[in-house]
């Protein structure tokens, strides 16, 4: 089978980073010595690795060991997270993206200046429920939200995004929520640049091939998201995390395939995917 790779595909830097400190801090800190509170990108086999290698990815706060290291994965945490650690006398490492940083300090910054902030995002995300907590009285809304229930009127809105999320949807939501009487609406563009590539990329590929294939974390959000973006343009797709989960009924009478990994997803995974798919 003739296989075609996205352009933009695999790791970002922001996991590479949360991957690379991880890696650092378990050598100089000590196998069982560092506790991440959660895994610490949504990708299984980089989560077995890692726990192979001595990182806890189970961590709950208030049962973490005060003479253990707790690590804030890429996802990031709350001010409250923060806090409390340091109020348990835990030594803490951050590991959190720079663009969620980002997002955090806009969220803040938004609520300072008197809007009030609208975060357009999944209310059950990691990096969400992180970001919510840097402003009082966020509103989180997404597809599907009622408009009218969740976001009663203000004066002044402040609107961001969840850095995974597509252009193109967080475009729907903004110009729903404009079509309401608000005096006066900011929005700040807080998406991850490097995720919209691998979204675009992948996009033009599914329109050249006859079967896409998205590999990544079923959890993971952006890898979900470049998966109904590929489905949306037309594409037989398949959202699958290794070879293993790789059916023989997926590829049949297919002469052409893409492929396409989220930003979790490390280049060993993609690169035995690729040598697996090219001998059928």
């Amino acid at each position: 089978m003739k296989v075609l790779l996205a352009s933009s595909r695999g790791f970002c830097f922001g996991v590479e980073d949360a991957i690379e400190m991880a890696e650092m801090v378990v050598e100089n800190r000590g196998q069982g010595e560092v506790v991440a509170l959660g895994p610490l990108i949504h990708n299984k086999q980089v989560v077995s690795k890692l726990e192979e290698a001595g990182l806890n990815q189970s961590g709950d706060l208030e049962t973490i060991d005060p003479s253990k290291t707790m690590l804030i994965r890429s996802h990031g945490a709350s001010p409250e997270t923060f806090k409390r650690a340091k109020e348990r006398g835990l030594d803490i490492v951050d590991a959190t993206c720079v663009l969620v940083k980002r997002a955090q300090n806009v969220v803040m910054q938004l609520h300072e200046r008197g809007y009030h902030v609208v975060m357009i995002g999944d209310p059950n995300h990691p990096e969400v429920k992180g970001v919510i907590g840097y402003a009082p009285n966020v509103t989180v809304i997404d597809e599907g939200t009622d408009l009218e229930v969740a976001l009663p009127y203000r004066e002044r809105l402040g609107i961001v995004a969840q850095t995974t999320h597509s252009p193109a949807h967080v475009a729907n939501m903004i110009q729903k929520i404009l079509l309401r009487p608000y005096r006066e609406v900011k929005i700040v563009n807080t998406l991850c640049l490097e995720v919209t590539r691998r979204q675009e990329a992948a996009i033009s590929l599914a329109k050249d091939v006859d079967v896409m294939f998205v590999l990544g974390g079923l959890h993971s959000a952006n890898t979900r998201e470049m998966a109904r973006m590929c489905s949306e343009a037309g594409c037989l797709t398949h959202h699958i995390e290794t070879w293993e989960q790789f059916e023989p009924s997926m590829a049949a009478d297919k002469v052409v395939a893409g492929v396409t990994a989220g930003a979790s997803t490390p280049e060993w995974v993609i690169s035995e995917f690729v040598k697996h798919l090219e001998a059928i």
